[in-house]
């Protein structure tokens, strides 16, 4: 059972890919479930040690680890952990699609992140003031684009929020080993 932030990147590695909470949905195991650290007590105030631990390694893992550990999303919108190898190797040749396969919005949102990282909250603000879409609609956006390895997560232990970035930009040897931009 995991207690430290050590043994979660092992967890990584050794699972290959894992979601950060448990789901019926997935077949992955999930960094949740094994966590052995205490979960919120009763009138215990904040989220509790083991909340608190989950979601901060789910963002420290790929910052402190970037050439170990990818923080991402899979199909369903499910954000999981993947050991680096396995994301490019397995995952990216199954997961990719070209922006031109995505919706309106989801190609609207990477023209913006192409001109220059973005905070979520930023990004979701130009992009409903651009456009006619709800936020449920530009957070499916997003995610689609997750999903598909357009955009990732910018891995800075600095950031308390997501900061989005093509991936292009983040995993340029990998997007070149797959993707041919001469066309």
């Amino acid at each position: 059972m995991i207690k430290t932030l050590a043994q979660a990147r092992a967890f990584v590695k050794e699972v290959k890919i894992c979601t950060i909470f448990s789901s019926e949905k997935v077949t992955y195991p999930s960094l949740w479930e094994n966590v052995d650290i205490p979960e919120k007590q009763p009138g215990e105030k904040g989220w509790g040690k083991k909340m608190n631990a989950v979601w901060t390694w789910k963002n420290q893992l790929p910052a402190e680890f970037p050439d170990d550990i990818f923080y991402g999303k899979i199909k369903g919108g499910f954000a999981v952990l993947m050991d680096m190898e396995y994301m490019e190797n397995e995952h990216f040749p199954i997961a990719y699609k070209p922006i031109t396969d995505l919706n309106l919005l989801a190609q609207l949102i990477h023209k913006e992140i192409a001109v220059e990282p973005l905070y979520t909250s930023e990004l979701r603000k130009l992009i409903l003031q651009e456009s006619n879409h709800t936020k449920s609609q530009f957070d499916t956006a997003l995610k689609s684009l997750q999903i598909t390895m357009n955009v990732a997560r910018l891995n800075d232990p600095d950031f308390e929020q997501d900061k989005w970035v093509l991936f292009k930009e983040l995993y340029l040897n990998i997007w070149n080993r797959y993707i041919n931009d001469n066309n």
